[in-house]
């Protein structure tokens, strides 16, 4: 009887048993396939298409302004007229320089006559050497004379032409510092032009970015109007000093192609990246401290099992962590519900939390 009264005792205790034994429960987690990145964003910055090359123009003289020929965005051609000053001034100088120039030859003229008189007197042996030495240093005077009323002649012809303000080059106005009837100096600006056939990006950065750019930087230059219209380039130069207000540094950017619709002026938005190691991003939750060390939990694709794999952190925020490496690209991280698995534990992977 008592050894009938144990059986089911040892059974009982033997069902005790196997409840102890149960499996780990299947747990669902979030997961995120691991992408790799070698370059690293630094920002987005708007910016504008301008000309590499701009000239101010000014009059060689002064005076007044009679008339401008051609308004703010007016393509000009070589040596065309784009203003002009009221000429009476230069007209009179032109008018007076060819009046000494005039007198000037009527007296060279009676000096050559002159010496040649002197000259005949002397050889007949009737005339003065002391006079015909006069004669031909009159002569020789009156030449020089001759020369400088002439060159006066031409600054007076060169300073009429200077009443017209032209074009030296194929361009396009994109500013007037002076209107019509307005006096001004020489040398003043008066008009600003652009050369059209040569482009490039303008964008304005942080002093902070500014003062960490590389040779390594790639910049992103998009249409504002159309972002499908892109063209890369590279770093210029930038202004080695900030602007007092905006707290900014200019930089100029070479297009190595230029679009069609990039013309001047046009709002564009530059994006800026750097070439970097290798390097994986995660959200912040996939990650977790086992014995002071950094570790995920990666997923067993086809055992559905997950293993805690050590990482090397390279960076942290409240958001995301980036990792140099521990895991491969393609590999399954679990985001969520970290803390509640064990190593081999089975789990059911919600395939849409996968980017």
């Amino acid at each position: 009887m008592r050894l009938l009264m144990m059986v089911p005792a040892c059974l009982l205790l033997a069902a005790c048993g196997k409840e102890e034994a149960a499996p780990d429960p299947v747990r669902p987690v979030l997961t995120v396939i691991v992408q790799p990145q070698d370059v690293q964003r630094l920002g987005r910055f708007a910016g504008s298409i301008q000309a590499r090359f701009e000239s101010t123009l000014g009059f060689r003289v002064a005076g007044r302004i009679a008339r401008r020929w051609v308004d703010v965005g007016a393509q000009v051609k070589p040596d065309d007229i784009l203003a002009s000053l009221d000429p009476t001034d230069q007209r009179n100088q032109v008018r007076a320089a060819e009046g000494d120039l005039a007198k000037v030859q009527a007296l060279w003229i009676n000096a050559q006559a002159d010496a040649r008189r002197q000259q005949a007197l002397y050889d007949r042996g009737v005339g003065a050497q002391a006079q015909l030495d006069v004669a031909q240093t009159n002569l020789k005077t009156t030449s020089a004379t001759l020369e400088q009323a002439k060159a006066a002649l031409r600054q007076a012809k060169d300073q009429l032409g200077y009443s017209e303000l032209r074009s030296d080059h194929a361009a396009v106005v994109t500013a007037w510092q002076a209107e019509a009837g307005q006096t001004v100096t020489a040398g003043q600006s008066v008009v600003t032009l652009a050369r059209p056939d040569i482009k490039e990006a303008v964008i304005d950065l942080p002093i902070n970015l500014a003062e960490q750019l590389s040779s390594g930087l790639e910049f992103l230059v998009a249409s504002q109007l159309d972002p499908s219209i892109t063209a890369k380039a590279s770093l210029r130069e930038i202004e080695p000093q900030a602007d007092a207000a905006t707290r900014t540094r200019r930089a100029r950017l070479t297009l190595a192609q230029t679009p069609d619709a990039f013309h001047l002026g046009t709002a564009i938005s530059v994006t800026l990246s750097s070439s970097v190691s290798p390097r994986s991003e995660l959200p912040a939750s996939a990650l977790l401290d086992k014995d002071g060390k950094p570790s995920v939990w990666v997923v067993d694709p086809q055992q559905k099992t997950v293993s805690m794999r050590e990482v090397k952190l390279l960076d942290r925020d409240a958001a995301t962590v980036t990792l140099a490496s521990g895991v491969q690209a393609g590999e399954r991280v679990v985001t969520a519900g970290v803390n509640s698995l064990k190593p081999g534990q089975k789990v059911i992977v919600d395939e849409d939390s996968a980017p």
